[in-house]
Protein backbone atom coordinates (compact mmCIF):
# COMPACT_ATOMS: atom_id res chain seq x y z
CA UNK A 1 0.00 0.00 0.00
CA UNK A 2 1.37 3.69 -0.76
CA UNK A 3 0.69 6.36 0.83
CA UNK A 4 -0.04 10.04 -0.16
CA UNK A 5 1.43 13.04 2.09
CA UNK A 6 0.17 16.14 1.60
CA UNK A 7 2.31 19.15 2.15
CA UNK A 8 0.90 22.20 3.47
CA UNK A 9 2.46 25.32 3.94
CA UNK A 10 3.60 26.61 6.89
CA UNK A 11 3.43 30.18 7.64
CA UNK A 12 5.60 30.32 10.62
CA UNK A 13 8.18 31.40 8.74
CA UNK A 14 9.12 35.43 8.66
CA UNK A 15 9.87 37.16 5.38
CA UNK A 16 13.08 38.58 5.43
CA UNK A 17 12.94 42.61 5.54
CA UNK A 18 15.28 42.76 2.58
CA UNK A 19 12.54 40.87 0.23
CA UNK A 20 9.79 43.51 1.59
CA UNK A 21 12.47 46.44 1.01
CA UNK A 22 12.54 44.96 -2.33
CA UNK A 23 9.36 44.69 -3.25
CA UNK A 24 8.10 48.76 -2.01
CA UNK A 25 11.20 49.90 -4.40
CA UNK A 26 9.94 47.57 -7.42
CA UNK A 27 6.33 49.12 -6.28
CA UNK A 28 7.94 52.67 -6.49
CA UNK A 29 9.52 52.37 -9.81
CA UNK A 30 6.67 51.08 -11.11
CA UNK A 31 4.82 53.37 -10.08
CA UNK A 32 7.22 56.34 -11.08
CA UNK A 33 7.32 55.10 -14.40
CA UNK A 34 3.51 54.97 -14.77
CA UNK A 35 3.37 59.00 -13.58
CA UNK A 36 6.49 59.67 -16.11
CA UNK A 37 4.21 58.05 -18.58
CA UNK A 38 0.91 59.52 -17.54
CA UNK A 39 1.99 63.13 -17.43
CA UNK A 40 4.31 62.67 -20.22
CA UNK A 41 1.31 62.26 -22.51
CA UNK A 42 -0.84 64.59 -20.39
CA UNK A 43 1.41 67.37 -21.38
CA UNK A 44 2.89 66.24 -25.45
CA UNK A 45 1.13 67.88 -28.38
CA UNK A 46 -1.40 65.64 -29.95
CA UNK A 47 0.87 65.58 -32.90
CA UNK A 48 3.85 64.03 -30.99
CA UNK A 49 1.02 61.44 -29.75
CA UNK A 50 -0.43 60.54 -32.96
CA UNK A 51 3.33 59.61 -34.26
CA UNK A 52 4.08 57.85 -31.52
CA UNK A 53 1.17 55.53 -31.73
CA UNK A 54 1.14 55.62 -35.84
CA UNK A 55 4.67 54.79 -35.66
CA UNK A 56 4.21 52.15 -32.99
CA UNK A 57 1.08 50.62 -34.92
CA UNK A 58 3.20 50.32 -37.75
CA UNK A 59 5.97 48.23 -36.03
CA UNK A 60 3.97 45.88 -34.29
CA UNK A 61 2.45 45.20 -38.02
CA UNK A 62 -0.81 46.91 -37.88
CA UNK A 63 -2.51 48.77 -40.36
CA UNK A 64 -3.61 51.92 -39.78
CA UNK A 65 -4.50 53.41 -43.07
Amino acid sequence: MSSIHSVTPTFDEQVPFAAIKERIVQAMCAASLGAVLLFGAGFASMETLHNAAHDSRHSAGFPCH
